[in-house]
């Protein structure tokens, strides 16, 4: 039985109420309090990120509890980073995720959308319109938005003979970034890495068989795509190879060591016979572990456990080059690429279950002579990885999250190769639209139409003001000029090239992301108008 949450009394009726516990220890929000209290968590949570939109946004730089310094352009990132209690600022960092998780990009601009969908809910709010009323409107003017996006896209060519234009979409994501400066560069590596692993019939990406590697030292410039696996490892040997040809590859999940009793037996050692015999029956054991090898073929060990110096030795010795310590995932990217199996026993290894590459060979950089190993030529040639240089560990991973999205843009295209230019001009005609829409609508669903365009707007302003124009008097220009013309193409000049027209920009976004950024800023904003009861304990009362 549970307990209840106070006491039961009854009134001078005889009829039960329940009094609850420990109210003064509670703090308790209602109506519209409520509700503005969750918009104005929201509005902060956009306004911070709000600066760090389209090309001349800014980034932001985050020290954890640990003192590990990040600097960030990415929205996902830079939401996941914050330190947030409250609730609905959690609500959020999880819209920026899920827009992560879903397209790869557009993580900044839904949360500015959201932000201002509430701004405008507010302003409704205080007109005495009801919660309710406000998010069905803003559903339904949603609806009417995407239907305008559809009307205003493009289809886009993703031909693998003509890879100009894919590169050209792919560098918009990444004109934000950090990487900029070598967008070209990123472009064509990501666009190669996507077609070298995408099925075109199918329209399908498979992301496993990219993996993005990277090592401090070097310039960004040194990035490069190796159509096959590189692992942070070098062989177990200075003396071995650095290079092999027409390499078989036995993958093995099996240490180099003599079984150990499987029981809870100790072993006692009493005499120096019974320690040479020890010693004979682990010799005799590596040997034979070599054989079984080296008996099928193999001309290289890649082992995910370590093996002695013992081991070792003989390896060298019978001329079988080894890599030790090589992690799980690595391990299942090379069984791919090389069309090996697994092997978690040395008795199973056999003939067929080898990878086959042309040419493994071990890198090294700079001063220090790092090390790595680079397998190529390999039997599936689809697995590629994306090896990443820079200054320092931060440009490191800020590039491959640069990377990640310019994979993600390519992705979308392959599967769904609609488009919309960018620069705020699909948000500016969708906005016109639904402006134009609210006129024919006789009821008060009508203000959340108008609230709606409104804060479609929100996306060109920014664009605008972090690009150091006069936004107000930007966008209402370009708007005039998109009516008069029209045009559904024009929008904010942040790069000053002197043409408002993206499509003469080539600023190319997908619509998959842009429905999606539309649908989810409008969901949230929808559930957080209908919470009207906050009950959270008062620290200060306790």
């Amino acid at each position: 039985m549970t307990s209840l949450p106070g006491s039961i009394a009854f009134d001078e009726y005889g009829r039960p109420f329940i009094i609850l516990r420990d109210q003064e220890k509670q703090k308790r929000l209602t109506g519209n309090d409520a509700i503005k209290s969750h918009i104005l968590s929201a509005k902060s949570i956009a306004k911070t990120i709000r600066t760090s939109l389209g090309p001349k946004g800014l980034d932001k730089l985050m020290v954890s509890q640990d003192g590990d310094v990040m600097v960030s352009n990415d929205g996902a990132t830079i939401m996941k980073q914050m330190d947030v209690d409250n609730e609905i600022a959690k609500l959020m960092v999880q819209l920026s995720q899920s827009q992560d998780d879903e397209i790869g990009d557009g993580t900044t601009g839904v949360v500015v959308l959201a932000g201002a969908l509430l701004e405008q809910a507010e302003m409704l709010l205080d007109k005495g319109i009801h919660p309710i009323r406000i998010a069905d409107g803003f559903e339904l003017a949603a609806q009417c938005a995407i239907k305008h996006l559809d009307s205003i896209s493009d289809n886009f060519p993703v031909d693998p003979n003509n890879l100009e234009p894919l590169i050209k979409t792919a560098m918009t994501p990444l004109g934000s970034k950090i990487v900029n400066k070598t967008g070209r560069q990123f472009a064509e590596i990501a666009v190669n890495a996507v077609l070298s692993v995408a099925d075109l019939e199918k329209r399908d990406v498979n992301f496993e068989l990219i993996k993005v590697e990277g090592k401090v030292g070097g310039r960004i410039e040194d990035t490069i795509l190796v159509k096959g696996v590189v692992i942070d490892k070098d062989f177990s040997h200075p003396q071995m190879p650095k290079e092999l040809k027409d390499v078989k590859i036995a993958i093995l999940t099996c240490p180099f060591e003599p079984p150990k009793p499987k029981t809870k037996h100790k072993l006692d050692v009493a005499s120096v016979e019974d320690y040479r015999a020890l010693r004979k029956y682990e010799a005799d054991k590596f040997d034979q572990m070599v054989s079984q090898v080296k008996d099928v073929g193999a001309t290289l060990a890649i082992c995910q456990w370590g093996f002695d110096d013992e081991a070792n030795h003989l390896l060298l010795k019978r001329e079988l080059p080894a890599v030790r310590w090589v992690g799980g995932p690595e391990i299942e990217l090379i069984a791919i690429a090389t069309g090996g199996r697994i092997v978690p026993r040395f008795e199973e290894l056999t003939i067929d279950k080898l990878g086959k590459a042309g040419l493994v060979r071990e890198l090294s950089f700079g001063t220090t002579k790092d090390k790595m190993l680079v397998i190529e030529e390999c039997a599936n040639s689809r697995a590629v990885t994306i090896f990443i240089r820079g200054s320092n560990q931060m440009i490191i991973d800020e590039a491959k999250r640069s990377m990640h999205d310019a994979l993600c843009v390519v992705r979308n295209l392959v599967c769904d190769n609609k488009i919309v230019y960018g620069g705020g001009a699909p948000e500016l005609a969708c906005s016109i639209a639904t402006a134009f829409e609210a006129d024919k609508i006789s009821g008060l669903e009508q203000y959340a139409f108008r609230g709606f365009s409104d804060a479609l707007e929100s996306i060109p302003l920014a664009l605008a003001e972090n690009a150091g124009l006069s936004p107000m008097a930007e966008v209402t220009r370009i708007k005039a000029r998109q009516i008069k013309e029209g045009n559904s193409f024009l929008g904010v000049d942040c790069m000053g090239t002197g043409t408002n027209d993206m499509k003469e920009q080539h600023v190319i976004e997908t619509v998959k992301s842009k429905k999606q950024q539309i649908m989810l800023a409008t969901q949230l904003v929808k559930m957080i108008l209908k919470i009207d009861d906050v009950r959270t304990p008062n620290e200060l009362a306790l």
